[in-house]
């Protein structure tokens, strides 16, 4: 079994010359630990076939969707932000906490605290879909909006001093990356001749968690990321060999997958446990939406749909692949919109 616990060096938060040392622990042991507490809020999604091949082909991949949609909160970040908050102590839970997000950690998170009876206050992307903010008051957290540019340094940085109570980093937190992992055990309990698994990218948090479980389980299967080709960091750091920035990012309705960079915290976990990631463009993941939609019956946002893009790509192979569909978090009059264009 394979044990993904390292220990390297970053630069410190507040950007000086410095250096602190940061020891990971997510194994397939702190994953089941995860699965035997986050089922009393978060749930065990299906895994679907995506019957979308002319009866004339069959060069089509084989394409299984897990359905992270069907979570409560409409994504998979409750799994890791009720796992992480779970393990809070009363002293760290005593002043609430707070998440930065595009929207769906903050649902997630904003859950889990409600859960703990909590307060709960998110630093959220200002451009994010008014269905995420909605929810998330709902939910009764409190909203700080910034401009992406800001929500990015607080990811990297892991503080702001706008936000009061315990931060919950939204992906680089090794008990949240551990709740995510709980879908990596899920396909191989329902789907055991799987070849591939297709994830798609944003901090890293979700692919380093199912990809810990894949190694763990069965190192033989590939382990592939998704991105958009307007945001792209990690493909451009597995061929740099280094965690990269990437100039050249732009906005999207891809909102959920993505960023400007690949942290250095996260860097060794993607680079020992990807096989590589597959960038797919804008006009792919419009037609894998509309494909979803229309053979599954589901609707996916823009970050769900860029596995299910990639996986198509046939660079996966020929499957049985699973892609994870990880949220389904958009305005109707978007996805209308997006899939119409």
């Amino acid at each position: 079994m394979l044990v993904t616990t390292s220990r390297y060096f970053v630069k410190s938060s507040n950007g000086a010359s410095g250096r602190r040392r940061m020891a990971r622990h997510v194994t397939l042991e702190t994953i089941r630990d995860a699965g035997a507490a986050i089922y009393t809020i978060a749930r065990r999604t299906p895994l679907v076939k995506l019957d979308a091949t002319a009866p004339s082909r069959n060069d089509t991949p084989n394409v299984y969707l897990k359905l992270e949609t069907l979570q409560p909160i409409g994504s998979f970040k409750i799994r890791g932000a009720y796992n992480a908050v779970r393990q809070l102590t009363p002293a760290e839970l005593a002043c609430g906490v707070w998440t930065v997000s595009a929207g769906n950690a903050a649902q997630g998170v904003a859950l889990a605290a409600r859960a703990a009876g909590v307060p709960c206050t998110v630093l959220m992307i200002d451009t994010a879909p008014e269905t995420k903010f909605d929810a998330i008051e709902n939910l009764g957290a409190t909203i700080v909006k910034a401009s992406y540019d800001e929500c990015w340094q607080t990811v990297e940085t892991h503080r702001s001093g706008r936000l009061p109570g315990h931060f919950i980093h939204p992906f680089d937190d090794d008990q949240f990356i551990s709740g995510n992992g709980t879908i990596g055990v899920e396909i191989f309990e329902d789907l055991p001749d799987v070849t591939a698994v297709v994830v798609p990218v944003g901090g890293g948090g979700l692919l380093a968690g199912i990809a810990t479980a894949v190694r763990a389980l069965r190192p033989a299967v590939r382990v592939y990321a998704a991105e958009p080709e307007t945001a792209a960091p990690l493909v451009a750091s597995l061929n740099a060999g280094r965690a990269c920035y990437v100039d050249e990012w732009t906005s999207s309705f891809v909102d959920g997958c993505g960023g400007k960079s690949v942290i250095p915290t996260m860097w060794p976990l993607l680079r020992d446990l990807v096989d590589e990631s597959i960038v797919v463009s804008l006009d792919e993941i419009r037609h894998a939406m509309k494909l979803v939609a229309r053979h599954a019956h589901v609707i996916t946002e823009g970050a769900g749909a860029c596995a299910v893009a990639a996986a198509l790509t046939g660079r996966a192979g020929k499957g049985p692949i699973a892609a994870v569909v990880s949220g389904g978090n958009i305005d109707l009059p978007t996805f209308s919109e997006i899939v119409s264009a």
